[in-house]
C-alpha cells in the first residue's frame, strides 16, 4: 500500500478522501485491491453491528461473576494458600494446637512421675500419726502439711 492510501484511508472510510486519493486508487490495481478487500471487511462488521436498541442489557450479577471468575484464575502462591484465612488453614491451626496441647500434657505427666515422694501418697504415709494431736485437728494439720510440703 502507497503512503497516500495509507495517510487518507481514514478520510476514505468516512466519505472524504482528496481527489489524489482517487486519482491514485484509479491508476493503481494493488491499492484497488487491498482497498476492495477492506470495503468487504467493514460492509461485514456493519452488518454484525446491532442497533443502538438491540443491543441486550447484561443480566444483573454479570460483572461481580466476571470479576470474580478472573480473580479465581490469578496464580496464588503456595505460601499464601497456607496463611490464607479459610477453612484449611483453621483446620491447620486447630490441628498445631492439638499437637500442642498433647505435647505440653505428655511432658506435665512425665515430669510428674520424675518426681520421688512428690505425690499425696507419700506425704500422708509421712505424717507422724504417733504424735499427740486433738482429734478435730487432725485433718487441719495434715492439710497444711500438704499444702506447705516441699521437695
Amino acid at each position: 500500500m502507497h503512503d497516500i492510501v495509507r495517510d487518507q484511508l481514514e478520510d476514505y472510510m468516512a466519505g472524504m478522501a482528496s481527489p489524489e486519493f482517487y486519482n491514485h486508487v484509479n491508476s493503481c490495481k494493488p491499492c484497488r485491491d487491498e482497498i476492495a478487500q477492506m470495503d468487504e471487511i467493514a460492509a461485514v462488521l456493519r452488518d454484525l453491528t446491532p442497533a443502538l436498541g438491540e443491543v441486550p442489557l447484561p443480566s444483573p450479577g454479570f460483572y461481580a461473576r466476571v470479576a470474580n471468575t478472573i480473580n479465581e484464575q490469578k496464580p496464588v502462591s503456595p505460601m499464601a494458600k497456607l496463611f490464607s484465612p479459610g477453612y484449611l488453614f483453621f483446620r491447620r491451626v486447630a490441628f498445631a494446637s492439638i499437637l500442642l496441647l498433647a505435647g505440653l500434657g505428655t511432658l506435665l505427666i512425665s515430669r510428674e512421675a520424675e518426681v520421688d515422694g512428690a505425690d499425696a501418697t507419700a506425704i500422708m504415709a509421712e505424717y507422724d500419726t504417733t504424735s499427740s494431736h486433738a482429734h478435730t485437728a487432725e485433718p487441719d494439720n495434715l492439710l497444711v502439711t500438704l499444702a506447705s510440703y516441699h521437695q
